[in-house]
């Protein structure tokens, strides 16, 4: 009876440790496939700048009032445009708007240096109104102290049925409820008194 007995524990033991070196390979694989088809966070970054980092005069009213290049990686998938708010919430009035650009196509990566200012863009994109009483970007200008500037790209599953022109204030109320993602950055900008 022992030897049976035995030999049945024995065929247990076998057949668990078995089983258990099958469902340990079958977690590594699930590990390995969550690993590869976990999708990136949404990101943005700027050539001219780190994050949290002073933005270079040539993007201020010093310089040039330029846009600073911009890019992106991929959207979340039902991305159907894009839309930008670029603002300064320290300004002594208030939050500043200096930059709205809105229906951005879903395949756009990046924003060149120098972005053009019309209204509207041949590929759709649209740009608002910003608190300068224009079109297109407008660079830090403080008055005084350091000031924070964030670039804020927030990725949407429609387009947004607003004509030319629009406010920061007009798109985010229309983008509301259909925010798929959304990033941002942030740079910082002093004046040099003389």
């Amino acid at each position: 009876m022992r030897g049976e007995e035995g030999k049945r524990v024995s065929g247990r033991m076998r057949v668990l440790a078995v089983g258990l070196i099958v469902m340990g390979n079958g977690l590594e694989a699930l590990a390995q496939t969550t690993t590869e088809e976990a999708p990136m966070a949404f990101e943005m970054t700027s050539s001219a700048f780190p994050s949290g980092q002073a933005i270079p005069a040539q993007y201020t009213c010093d310089g040039e009032d330029i846009s600073p290049p911009l890019s992106w990686n991929a959207p979340p998938s039902g991305t159907k445009t894009f839309a930008l708010i670029s603002d300064d919430p320290d300004a002594p009035s208030g939050r500043w708007v200096h930059w709205v650009v809105y229906n951005l196509p879903a395949s756009v990566r990046q924003l060149d240096e120098a972005f053009p200012t019309d209204a509207e863009l041949p590929d759709g994109t649209k740009q608002g109104t910003t608190d300068f009483g224009r079109t297109g970007y407008g660079g830090p200008c403080p008055p005084s102290g350091t000031h924070r500037y964030f670039f804020k790209l927030y990725a949407l599953e429609r387009s947004l049925p607003l004509g030319l022109d629009a406010t920061a204030h007009e798109v985010e109320e229309a983008m509301a409820g259909h925010i798929l993602a959304q990033t941002q950055l942030m740079g910082t900008y002093r004046r040099k008194r003389s």
